[in-house]
């Protein structure tokens, strides 16, 4: 095992991106809270062991056959096994306390234990055991999930319809109707939604057997924009936005489809087919990574080129890495590097303005998809200046410095690990 080094660094002023500070210091966090509501809960007992603390580390929280582990992210401790069967997807919840599990035909509550209370200019930290609450919501073919400006968004693939929340109702651990406002697409299909600054929504609408349009609904319901040529829409991703709305980008099989300035934007390619069902976005960056595939017969297509979106001239750039990936192979850096792991094994991180790679890093063993997309395959998240790989073949989780491109630390698992997700306990979480 790799020297903890990271318990060195987290000693040092250089890891703020990481630790979120305590109590003496005002961040982009806003409220007001009473001194009594801050010293609620210290020691055991009802409140999960919650204890307080002057900062918070991130959490990684990990689903496997059987359950899901929650681990202390600096340190690598097991701080939690939950026991629960099925094929669990693991989403943040854009609270940076709790993860959205879809778990067939609903969506599960997970507290990850990452609690900050607001105190006037500043907040108190505090931890608590994680655990999986009570709180559900109905969602026949729970989907996909997508956090933005505060807001997320839930969809059932089942029924077509989108749910839509702010963010910060998961912080009670409860959910309520009246918090949930629903869109309805007009049939049951494979698809996402995205939440707006201006009270609008993006979602995709289309059947069972097909699916090629993107309309934007405001905060009316009303349909007020709208692009059908998206054939075999999947997967978004916001940018960084220079202006008052906002800027999202979708896959589509004939080169992906941008929306921006209140309109939707073609993007050209120069194949027939052109597939960028994943993409990572980040706030820092204009450009969103995609992968590149443009073979419509492959089943499935194994690309070694990535694609880097540029949102304000919708064009693409494809990237060649010389090693083949997967859709969980994808995130982005806080300075909005892009992060892509190879099948030789290696962490390419790439400078996403020129396509540049900037490093290479050894991280885990060569790995190749499995056939069935389902079980367990390397993972990638990031948070701030770090991302988490987890190694299903040899049961491990390694954490490296992106700026450095240094492997902080490996450590072992005591199960096999499929999802992941990361919080760091700052609202709309990084994590990607």
């Amino acid at each position: 095992m790799i020297i903890p080094r990271i318990l060195k660094v987290l000693s040092t002023v250089a890891v703020g991106a990481l630790v979120l500070s305590g109590c003496g210091s005002s961040g982009s966090q806003s409220g007001s809270g009473s001194p009594s509501s801050a010293s609620e809960g210290r020691g055991g007992g009802k409140d999960g062991g919650r204890k307080e603390v002057s900062s918070l580390r991130p959490r990684v929280v990990i689903g496997y056959d059987g359950g899901l582990l929650t681990m202390d992210g600096a340190t690598g401790k097991v701080l939690a096994t939950t026991k629960h069967d099925g094929f669990l997807r693991l989403n943040p919840a854009g609270n940076g306390r709790h993860v959205l599990v879809s778990d067939g035909d609903r969506f599960r509550l997970f507290d990850a234990g990452l609690v900050s209370v607001p105190h006037e200019d500043h907040f108190h930290y505090y931890t608590q055991t994680p655990k999986l609450t009570g709180a559900k919501i109905k969602a026949p073919k729970a989907g996909h999930v997508v956090v933005h400006h505060g807001k997320t968004a839930l969809f059932s693939d089942g029924q077509g319809t989108a749910q839509v929340l702010k963010s910060d109702a998961f912080t009670d651990g409860k959910i309520t109707a009246d918090e949930i406002t629903t869109i309805e697409t007009g049939a049951p299909h494979h698809g996402v939604a995205v939440p707006l600054a201006d009270g609008g929504v993006l979602t995709t609408k289309g059947t069972e057997q097909e699916r090629h349009t993107v309309q934007k609904v405001d905060a009316s319901g009303k349909a007020v924009a709208e692009s059908a040529d998206c054939p075999g829409v999947h997967g978004e991703a916001a940018a960084k936005s220079d202006g008052d709305g906002d800027v999202v980008s979708f896959g589509c099989t004939n080169g992906p489809l941008v929306y921006r300035d209140g309109a939707f934007h073609k993007v050209a390619v120069p194949e027939a087919y052109q597939r960028s069902g994943n993409q990572a976005g980040s706030p820092a960056s204009p450009v969103n990574l995609t992968d590149y595939k443009v073979d419509k017969d492959a089943k499935p297509e194994r690309p070694t080129k990535v694609g880097l979106l540029n949102t304000e001239s919708a064009t693409i750039t494809a990237v060649e890495l010389g090693s083949s990936y997967w859709f969980r192979s994808l995130a982005r850096g806080k300075n909005g590097e892009s992060l892509v792991l190879t099948y030789d094994g290696k962490l390419n991180i790439l400078d996403s303005g020129t396509g540049h790679v900037l490093r290479k890093v050894d991280v885990v063993k060569p790995w190749r998809e499995k056939e069935n997309w389902q079980e367990p395959g390397p993972n990638v998240k990031a948070v701030g200046d770090y991302a988490y790989v987890t190694e299903p073949a040899t049961k491990k989780l390694h954490m490296i410095q992106i700026s450095t491109g240094e492997l902080l630390n490996s450590w072992d698992l005591p199960v096999t690990p499929n999802e992941m997700a990361v919080v760091d306990g700052s609202p709309e979480s990084p994590a990607k």
